[in-house]
């Protein structure tokens, strides 16, 4: 062999054998389902076989029920070609299509049921990062000139009311032009966005802007299905907050402050009825300089409580959920 021929090396297969099922030609269209199927049951994971299964079947009737043209599936797959090429280490394309399909809030929901007086879950969305810098109590997540002065403060308690120290409590919020610092091409760090600990007694405190309400990107394919739904791309303004202890189960929600027009109709469903709250107007320029603002007289207050459900709590209600669905399930058959 020359210098200037490649080497070529053969096709490797996995290493998986046919299998030793019978199966028939796939001649129908519902000979490839059952085939399918068939297949699926080989997985050794119990779990994995339900998933699959399930996802199979529901998938097959729902191309079979609208008879799916070769031109729509191939406008599907485009579609998901451009969600994944959207994604960059800052923009979540495919967060944000799960988002909009209202998966997110439903996985949320399912994996989080509601436990007594605990703060409900919402969505984590599209613009988390984990380069967030601890900030000190009352000290601010945002530098000055982003936005309307807001204060922030309450406990983190347990659904006993006992007061839980050292919860970190990252969070994230716009600015005053409905941007994240992510959406900034020249970014050199991170801004409207912290992590914070609570005290002995469970308080915590931190200086922020209100946020405002604000359009997902729609410049990708996200933007693009919802012009073809006709539905809004508006967000309701929010703080997002996620708070972790030992012990506790580790929450991910938002506070949607009251007198949003966008707050039933979000593009993600992420407003639930408890996490709607008031902010306080404050004029009092002594408060304000007390509270470490930097000028002017006047700020939003936002006072609450968040409260954590512990590890066997967050169990016990997953559980009674699943009984309660499995209950139904069973009703409709």
């Amino acid at each position: 062999m020359s210098a200037e021929e490649p080497t070529v090396h053969a096709a490797v297969s996995n290493g998986i054998p046919a299998p030793e099922i019978p199966l028939p030609f796939p001649d129908r269209p519902e000979i490839i389902t059952s085939n399918l199927l068939a297949l699926t049951d080989l997985a050794p994971d119990p779990r994995t076989r339900l998933i699959f299964r399930n996802l199979i079947t529901k998938m097959h009737e729902f191309i079979t029920e609208t008879s799916i043209t070769t031109e729509e599936w191939m406008s599907a797959i485009q579609f998901l070609t451009r969600t994944g090429q959207t994604c960059t280490p800052l923009r979540q394309e495919v967060i944000l299509l799960s988002d909009v399909l209202g998966v997110s809030a439903l996985v949320d929901a399912l994996n989080n049921p509601a436990v007594g007086s605990a703060t409900e879950s919402s969505v984590l969305g599209p613009f988390y990062t984990e380069d967030a810098l601890d900030v000190e109590q009352g000290e601010s997540i945002a530098s000055e000139g982003k936005g309307e002065y807001m204060f922030v403060e309450g406990r983190v308690l347990a659904t006993d009311g006992t007061p839980i120290s050292n919860a970190a409590i990252e969070t994230w919020e716009t600015d005053a032009n409905g941007y994240y610092d992510t959406q900034y091409s020249d970014r050199a760090a991170p801004d409207c966005r912290g992590r914070v600990h609570s005290d002995a007694d469970g308080r915590f405190a931190y200086r922020a802007v209100v946020p405002v309400a604000y359009p997902i990107p729609g410049d990708g394919p996200v933007g693009d299905l919802l012009l073809l739904l006709r539905r809004h791309n508006i967000r309701p303004n929010h703080l997002h907050l996620m708070i972790d202890a030992p012990g506790y189960r580790k929450l991910t929600t938002a506070v949607y402050p009251e007198g949003d027009p966008y707050l039933s109709s979000d593009v993600v469903f992420g407003v639930k009825k408890s996490l709607v709250v008031k902010l306080t107007d404050v004029n009092d320029e002594a408060e304000a300089r007390k509270r470490g603002f930097a000028k002017g007289s006047t700020f939003k207050l936002l006072n609450f409580d968040i409260v954590l459900v512990t590890e066997e709590e967050a169990e016990a209600a997953a559980k009674q959920r699943a009984q309660e669905a499995a209950h139904i399930a069973g009703a409709r058959l």
